[in-house]
């Protein structure tokens, strides 16, 4: 089946906010199997809004809109799908009455605009929004369907999952499983090249990489009668990419992402992390910071972002950035042998760099030397990183991610093997 994804909303053409209800639902569809040939971006306009429903419906067998479900006039989505659709609106008592007790709960009274969020197409199911007042729908049109979201990620994640998975699973014929298997310390082109045998042979089930910054995602995707002979078609392909890519694999579970990953590794070696930034700024521990129960063994972070920090708090010698540059292999790795740092971790990581704007007569733009020490053992690695200023920081922060991890596995096969 061929879906078609359509934004709504004038902030969207104007670049005030950024899209990604569209990379999500993208997503969303790629998972259940659908086919997805056209994405569209359309303002807050009921003529260019019918015309885009009317294409939709020309060449796709589920139409999936996101925004202009709020109280305003400028949202259109629900009324001008009915109008396409030859349907009236009516006013559904219970949705009235789950907008009436949001407000209640947050002691306020709704507005008659709000109680306009309750209209809905004759014939269309309800998808109830448990995050927000505007309720979703579901529009079956001459053997098609069109599904309304709201615009708030908040509101239509959530509804998506819980209520249109459920409903286009069952106009799918079987099931649709995959498995993201996740990469790093491997490019693109290299992965692919590495598994051009698997994506030419592919049918069922079918490979697809897609990369990110410093990690590569590759999604095995089968399709079968029930789920679990779909899972016995993705299993020997998922170990056939563990055959190839061993320690590079640090998930198959499309839920943990790389710092997760980096503090299961440390809490399962019972290993203490610290981490010293100049040019990342305390991105790292931030990525670290975000996984819950971190706390158990991230120690501390320091931004030493000038050379007087470098020196006071990494113990960095003057000397050191005077015959090297801040931005070297030699001050790097003091920024991980710190007396002052030892004892607060087993593992500490350092990064420092030259993010931009523009290169500079010692140092190019996107040179980056990162540093990780584990239980004494350090290992500094030299980068060249290119594109934005943001784009290098964030690249920086990966690889350092991605650096830890390297390090630990080195020093628990040493101590096994050596």
């Amino acid at each position: 089946m061929v879906a078609e994804i359509i934004c709504v909303g004038t902030e969207i053409l104007l670049g005030n906010i950024v899209n990604t209800n569209g990379a999500y639902l993208a997503r969303a569809c790629a998972g259940l199997g659908l086919s997805n040939f056209y994405q569209v971006t359309v303002g807050d306009n009921e003529e260019r809004l019918s015309e885009s429903i009317k294409t939709a419906l020309s060449r796709a067998d589920i139409i999936i809109l996101s925004g202009g479900l709020g109280p305003t006039e400028d949202d259109l989505t629900k009324e001008t799908a009915a109008k396409v659709c030859g349907k009236s609106l009516y006013l559904d008592e219970e949705s009235k009455e789950s907008i009436i007790a949001y407000f209640k709960k947050k002691g306020k009274e709704p507005t008659e605009n709000n109680i306009k969020q309750a209209m809905i197409p004759e014939g269309a199911v309800i998808l109830k929004n448990n995050n927000g007042t505007a309720p979703g729908v579901i529009i079956p049109y001459e053997n098609k369907h069109i599904v309304l979201l709201p615009g708030p990620p908040i509101e239509m994640i959530p509804m998506f999952e819980e209520s249109v998975v459920p409903y286009l699973r069952k106009l799918l014929p079987g099931v649709i499983v995959s498995q993201t298997v996740k990469v790093c310390s491997v490019g693109e082109s290299l992965l692919e090249t590495k598994i051009k045998d698997l994506i030419d042979s592919q049918t069922n089930p079918t490979i697809a990489t897609y990369a990110k910054t410093g990690e590569v995602h590759v999604r095995v995707t089968a399709q079968a009668a029930t789920e679990s002979e779909a899972n016995k078609l993705i299993k020997p392909v998922v170990n056939e990419l563990k055959l190839r890519f061993g320690n590079n694999i640090y998930t198959t579970d499309e839920n943990v992402t790389l710092e997760q990953a980096v503090v299961d590794l440390l809490e399962a070696s019972e290993l203490r992390i610290s981490t010293v930034e100049s040019c990342t700024g305390g991105m790292v521990a931030s990525r670290l910071i975000n996984v819950a129960g971190v706390s158990d063994i991230f120690k501390c972070g320091f931004v030493t972002y000038s050379n007087k920090a470098k020196r006071k708090l990494a113990g960095v010698k003057k000397s050191t950035i005077e015959k090297y540059t801040a931005v070297s292999e030699q001050t790097a790795k003091e920024m991980v042998s710190g007396p002052e740092l030892g004892p607060k971790a087993d593992v500490i990581v350092a990064v420092t760099g030259y993010a931009g704007p523009a290169d500079t007569e010692t140092e190019p733009k996107g040179l980056v030397y990162i540093a990780c020490n584990v239980c004494g053992q350090i290992k500094v690695k030299e980068y060249h990183f290119s594109g934005s200023r943001q784009k290098i920081r964030e690249s920086a922060t990966t690889e350092a991610l991605v650096l830890v991890r390297e390090c630990v596995l080195d020093y628990f096969s040493e101590k096994t093997f050596g």
